[in-house]
């Protein structure tokens, strides 16, 4: 029995393309949690970002994971945190002088970037998101960071990433790329929700569309890809949804007889 529901936000249940969740969708997340299902969104983005981005206007979530991963939070409570350790952090900044690409350093309530080029200008109005406060990092940053976004191709990836201790990266973009611990993950953050509740990822439901998703839709009891999802998304998937545009939030929920019907 699923007793929750994890959801990316951006192209899973945000549209990019009219820039509004579905009504379809909105009407799926009040069915399914008026059954006493919990909803969760899972993002890239810290709390801020998600709140910024409009989403609230649509759902009332019953928590958030955020920052792919590395802090969960259940109501105004946060109750799991996995930050980037501070070598990682400045060995980053190195790499970002030194091949000058955009970093962007995510703490918990607010994030900062080193400098805005074509890149970081590219990436941020394709997904319509705000630049964060230009900051000059110093050598060693005296902050706890739980989430970095390097604004560079997969060649600059591949010179710093064999260097970052115990790393990984997830794409997210052709110029925008996800760095975090190796055992980070939206489905560590996720897991940690379903321990605080006395549950289990096999009774869980995750559903999103980017390489950032994986880890989850593999771990939870049913993991969907949407429509529009990278195809190693939807290798990993046990269903594939439709895309965003055409309701595939709700119809994933149907499927799986979480909601009656199709409300739009």
């Amino acid at each position: 029995m699923i007793k929750a529901i994890f959801s990316d936000i951006d192209q899973t249940l945000y549209s990019h393309q009219s820039n509004t969740v579905p009504l379809s969708a909105c009407n799926a997340v009040k069915d399914i949690q008026s059954k006493g299902i919990k909803f969760f969104l899972c993002s890239g983005r810290n709390a801020y970002l998600i709140r910024k981005s409009g989403v609230y206007n649509y759902v009332k979530p019953d928590g958030i994971v955020t920052m792919n991963g590395a802090q969960a939070i259940i109501g105004n409570e946060s109750i799991y945190l996995h930050p980037i350790p501070a070598d990682v952090v400045d060995a980053l900044i190195k790499f970002a002088k030194r091949l000058r690409f955009g970093l962007t350093l995510i703490e918990e309530k607010e994030g900062h970037i080193n400098m805005i080029d074509e890149r970081v200008i590219f990436a941020h109005e394709k997904y319509g998101t705000r630049f964060p406060q230009p900051r000059t990092f110093p050598d060693h940053y005296d902050r706890i960071v739980y989430q970095a976004i390097a604004y560079c191709d997969a060649f600059d990836e591949s010179l710093f990433l064999p260097h970052l201790r115990d790393c990984k990266t997830a794409r997210w973009d052709e110029y925008a790329v996800y760095i975090m611990p190796k055992d980070c993950d939206k489905s560590k953050g996720a897991e940690a929700v379903m321990k605080h509740y006395g549950w289990s990822m096999d009774e869980a439901l995750c559903i999103g569309d980017d390489a950032n998703d994986i880890e989850m839709i593999e771990h939870a009891g049913i993991g969907i890809a949407m429509g529009n999802a990278d195809q190693d998304v939807k290798n990993k998937a046990k269903f594939v949804t439709d895309s965003v545009d055409n309701d595939g939030f709700a119809k994933a929920m149907l499927k799986y007889k979480l909601i009656d019907s199709i409300k739009k």
